[in-house]
């Protein structure tokens, strides 16, 4: 089933729109197997997959070209793939060997689920991305049956990093905000130069510093270090062509998570920052 519903108040149209042109131009076919699934394996290295019932239902919120529940569908019993872009239709094509997936096409305030119908749900780099992330978290709760696990990830405040760290990003930041405004070919092309002239160098520089035993975990873009150019030049798109980022520390996550009705919180104790997991309260 495919809807499409433009009456969300909880969306920012232009950020739609981008990732739409985001996904359709790197739907993730040429990213690397064993890369996807380093990236899964860290994004759900918390996720209680042996206490979710058998043939479970649960949902993707914001599933963009599909490259998480291409590896989540194969474990449960049906997923439901939400994206108000266009980037559904990208995941319609990758996941087309998939019976189990549904695709809705409507934003996560207008999700067409039951309410505490799912076994579990997850929302990975989106909801740092819409007007009311406190909002976007209790929308997707409410779908969650009691005792159902939510995992979560929204970009960190840099609360554990260093002042000159906090420094360079602010000036990342401020660049951001002027490519974010360009029509998409101009912010498709400043972004690749970024990704050849910054991404590309400082990762392999990170990589080189890492094999002389010495720790990279506070060098800009030391999680790239060991990734292809093509996930370098997708998070580059990414992180310069988005108009709407918010960013949040861990507290303040915990607390959204609480607000939304969620308990037993954990946080992943390593990078990606920060991917949380909750429960809904029975």
């Amino acid at each position: 089933m495919t809807k499409r519903k433009d009456s969300s108040s909880n969306t920012s149209k232009e950020t739609i729109k981008g990732f739409g042109e985001e996904w359709t131009k790197f739907d993730q076919s040429n990213l690397p197997e064993l890369e996807r699934e380093n990236l899964f394996n860290s994004y759900f290295s918390i996720f209680p997959w042996k206490e979710l019932p058998k043939n479970s239902i649960g949902f993707d919120a914001g599933c963009g070209t599909g490259r998480w529940a291409l590896l989540v569908a194969p474990r449960v019993g049906k997923l439901h793939c939400i994206d108000p872009s266009s980037a559904i239709e990208v995941a319609k094509k990758n996941l087309s060997k998939l019976e189990n997936c549904y695709f809705h096409r409507s934003p996560v305030d207008s999700m067409d689920i039951e309410d505490k119908t799912m076994d579990f749900g997850y929302s990975l780099g989106v909801l740092h991305h819409v007007p009311d992330t406190q909002q976007g978290i209790n929308d997707c709760v409410k779908k969650l049956k009691p005792g159902a696990p939510f995992l979560i990830y929204l970009y960190y405040a840099l609360e554990n990093k260093p002042l000159w760290y906090r420094s360079v990003w602010r000036l990342s930041d401020f660049l951001r905000n002027i490519i974010s405004r360009l029509p998409f070919s101009l912010r498709y092309f400043v972004s690749q130069f970024l990704a050849l002239v910054i991404y590309w160098p400082l990762s392999r520089f990170s990589l080189f510093l890492e094999k002389l035993s010495i720790d990279v975990s506070s060098f800009p873009l030391s999680a790239y270090r060991s990734d292809s150019f093509y996930r370098m030049r997708t998070d580059s798109l990414d992180r310069f062509g988005t108009k709407l980022e918010k960013r949040f520390s861990a507290d303040q996550i915990e607390e959204m998570m609480i607000l939304a009705g969620l308990t037993n919180i954990s946080f992943r104790s390593s990078a990606p920052y920060w991917c949380a997991l909750g429960y809904k309260k029975g």
